[in-house]
């Protein structure tokens, strides 16, 4: 088992220790070669930390130099853990103290703390001569107590672990010297103490050991082969003591670093001076070269200032026959920019709510140059057309933070560009991209398609069939932009809204619950409104006007005269009627609207054809022609009443007319007989008939005043009059507006006789100059003048199904 191998078996047994703990800053001292996963400290406990809270603000450990993890922190407790191997020998070469830099990073909020980690060194190197072989030339004329430089071992490990003593094997010609040079290092020389003879023995082979002060103790062993020669008084001296150069980083291969130069005073061999490397590091070795013959030192491999920034090495100077001389060799590297900083996203929350405050930390940044001075100082930026900045926070950390209100419906992603830019000359920069998604808030009301909607349906409708449909659009994502349709609460005509219509709550398809009828209402408005589904919802509410249009459904209304079956009407027409003279009208309306309640008014059957004449859109009845003596008292016109619709529907009536100046020419009605139901009615009847008879002397009087003036006003004579009863006319009517079914020329008076419940008696008067001041209307039932018009009274039904 080697020497190193015996002192990893100790490796288990050390153990790191808090150096010291001061203003947030933690300092440990560890050994090298610890076990992985080994503890080194408890920086929860060093800090005042709160354990449980270690993972929620995702604690870690960041090397500043490096990006190695040569540790961990266990988040369950707190323990600072090896986490690689650290080797203090590859980590600070020949440095007396070696410092790892780290920083403990937490975050929400964001806290640093730096932790030094004190690299302590194990005796895990054995000391090291440049060559296992070393030859040396000595003159046999030498003078006891001559010294002879040999080259020095060399061991990585510092302190106490490095080269303590040498040991020189016991010989008959040389003793071993040490002394210590003012920079510490230790001179080594064979000090002749006994003369040599060449022609006894020519050379000498001696065993050099080089002993550390670790525990266990290593060692390094050389041979040194002495060769006795001639005598050479003279051994090479350098110009300089110590040579200083200074060299830029990335110098190209060959570039010459420093020339060293010695001189001997011997001729010949004896002055002949060769350089070597008496002591050098391993990274220097793979750094330079030395010229043998020229003394220059020349660049051999990669040189990086972030590596090493200073080499030291000694070169010796000897002659042809052994005698040298050695001196100090310094080359300072010097920082080039050539590093660009390097960014790394330590920390970002994505994706982010869309109603983020102004201000909110979104993502941690930390920008890491590994150059020096001015070529180390970096500078941040941000594009400029994202709602986001960077914020120096800690050293070299950045936060991220929102600068104005995010809207996921205008910008759901952002690709965000940042750049780190050093103060070198010139400058070298480095970019990293950060993709921050935005997650929806339902902050969108749905909004309608339009202000208001119309429905126009025709009545009498189908049950379940469609309307309109209403559309809201809401520009969220996913439940927060689905889009529910609902009837909000109301009343049509005293019933609930959702007793007419239904919207369907997908689609915002309206549908009629039922059958709808214009007669009833035209129009109404409902109220529809569009919900979505987030948390909490939220809505919009749009008016909808539904507007029913008619159907010809409604067959006319005969108002006068009555319908049959429930009072039998008569009109008394003047034997001195002339032509054109009104002599009845007939009134009717119509439920419909527009042209459907457009009335026309046709005589489809009379007792003399030629005699009476009914206008077509007023339905005022007049003589065609002046009534003759020869002309049937009694006349029966049907007249039929249609509406304008399609199809078109009609009505039906008896207009029952007596061509007479006085009731009592018509002996029919002299003696007509009632039973017992119908004796107060005749009662009251008799009594209007005496009444009538006082009217009818002054009737004749006046008769006899318009005939007089017939010649000069031969239409003065009889225009006409309607009396129309006041129950006749539906409660429910109301007229429409351009039917033409009532002329405003005539104005109605009725006059009611006492007990006019039973039986009544018209008298109507117009203000129309050409109406006839006077008439009388006798109201009797259908029955009691059956023998006056015989044939002539039959059902309008029965003439139109002829």
């Amino acid at each position: 088992m080697t020497n190193k191998g015996k002192s990893l078996l100790f490796l288990p047994f050390c153990f790191a220790f808090v150096v010291h703990l001061t203003d947030g800053d933690l300092s440990y001292a560890i050994p090298e070669e610890m076990k992985r996963g080994s503890i080194i400290g408890n920086a929860a406990k060093d800090l005042g930390l709160e354990v449980g809270r270690l993972s929620a603000r995702k604690a870690r450990i960041d090397s500043e130099e490096n990006h190695q993890r040569y540790c961990e922190i266990d988040l369950k407790t707190g323990n600072v853990l090896v986490g690689g191997r650290i080797d203090r020998e590859e980590l600070c070469t020949e440095k007396a103290s070696c410092v790892l830099k780290l920083e403990l990073v937490l975050e929400s909020p964001l806290e640093l703390h730096r932790v030094s980690l004190l690299i302590n060194d194990i005796n895990d190197n054995s000391p090291a001569f440049p060559k296992d072989r070393m030859e040396l030339e000595i003159s046999e004329l030498a003078d006891k107590g001559a010294r002879y430089r040999v080259n020095e071992a060399h061991d990585v490990d510092s302190g106490q672990n490095g080269v303590q003593q040498y040991i020189l094997e016991k010989n008959d010609h040389f003793i071993l010297s040490v002394r210590a040079d003012s920079d510490g290092l230790k001179n080594v020389e064979l000090v002749l103490d006994k003369e040599l003879d060449r022609e006894e023995k020519w050379d000498l082979s001696l065993v050099l050991v080089a002993v550390d002060g670790g525990s266990p103790q290593r060692s390094g062993t050389a041979i040194i082969h002495v060769i006795i020669l001639d005598a050479n008084d003279n051994a090479p001296v350098f110009t300089e003591v110590a040579y200083e150069a200074s060299l830029p980083e990335n110098s190209p291969l060959g570039t010459v670093v420093v020339k060293v130069s010695a001189a001997d005073a011997d001729e010949g061999v004896n002055g002949e001076v060769s350089y070597d490397f008496s002591r050098i590091s391993e990274r220097g070795k793979r750094a330079f070269s030395l010229d043998s013959k020229t003394g220059e030192i020349k660049v051999a491999g990669p040189v990086d200032f972030e590596q090493d920034s200073k080499y030291e090495m000694r070169i010796s100077a000897k002659d042809g026959y052994g005698l040298s001389s050695d001196s100090k060799v310094v080359i300072h590297v010097t920082d080039v920019n050539d590093n660009p900083p390097l960014i790394f996203l330590k920390s970002r929350h994505n994706p982010i709510p869309e109603n983020l405050p102004i201000g909110t930390e979104v993502g941690i940044i930390n920008v890491q140059d590994r150059d020096s001075e001015n070529n180390r100082q970096v500078r941040c930026s941000i594009q400029q057309n994202v709602p986001f900045k960077l914020v120096p926070s800690i050293k070299n950390y950045y936060s991220l933070v929102t600068t104005s209100p995010l809207d996921r419906e205008l910008v759901s992603d952002y690709n965000i560009t940042i750049t780190a830019t050093d103060e070198g000359s010139p400058p070298l920069s480095s970019s990293k991209s950060v993709q921050l998604s935005v997650a929806d808030v339902n902050d969108n009301p749905p909004v309608f398609e339009e202000q208001s909607y119309n429905a126009y349906v025709t009545e009498n409708n189908k049950p379940g069939s469609t309307l309109c449909s209403v559309s809201a659009l809401d520009p969220d994502w996913r439940q927060n932009g689905t889009v529910i349709y609902s009837l909000l609460p109301g009343e049509v005509n005293g019933a609930p809204v959702s007793s007419y219509l239904s919207v369907n709550g997908d689609t915002g398809l309206i549908h009629a619950v039922r059958s709808l009828d214009y007669e009833q209402f035209r129009s109404f408005k409902v109220h529809v409104m569009a919900r979505d589904n987030g948390s909490p919802p939220l809505s919009s509410n749009v008016t909808v006007s539904v507007f029913i249009t008619d159907v010809n459904d409604n067959s006319p209304q005969i108002l006068y005269p009555a319908p049959e079956g429930h009072s039998f009407m008569t009109e008394l027409v003047p034997k001195a009627a002339h032509g054109g003279s009104l002599v009845s009208k007939v009134i009717a309306v119509d439920a419909d609207s527009g042209q459907n309640a457009w009335l026309s008014y046709h005589i489809v059957k009379s007792t003399d054809p030629g005699l009476f004449t009914i206008d077509l859109h007023s339905g005022e009845i007049r003589t065609q022609r002046d009534i003759s003596e020869s002309d049937n008292m009694k006349q029966n016109l049907i007249v039929a009443v249609k509406d304008n619709g399609q199809p078109s529907l009609s009505a039906t009536c008896s207009m029952y007319l007596l061509i007479s100046d006085n009731l009592a020419e018509v002996p029919e009605l002299k003696d007509m007989s009632y039973d017992d139901t119908n004796s107060k009615l005749t009662s009251y009847l008799i009594i209007a008939l005496v009444s009538v008879s006082t009217f009818f002397l002054t009737f004749i009087i006046v008769i006899l005043g318009v005939r007089f003036c017939h010649r000069r006003k031969p239409r003065l004579l009889f225009d006409g009059a309607v009396a129309i009863p006041s129950a006749y006319l539906p409660p429910n009517y109301a007229e429409v507006d351009g039917t033409g079914t009532l002329r405003s020329t005539y104005n109605y008076d009725a006059y009611l006789t006492t007990g006019s419940r039973t039986s009544d008696f018209k008298f109507v008067r117009s203000y129309n100059d050409n109406t006839l001041p006077a008439d009388q209307t006798l109201k009797k039932s259908p029955t009691d003048f059956t023998e006056v018009f015989g044939n002539f009274v039959e059902s309008p039904e029965g003439y139109l199904s002829e």
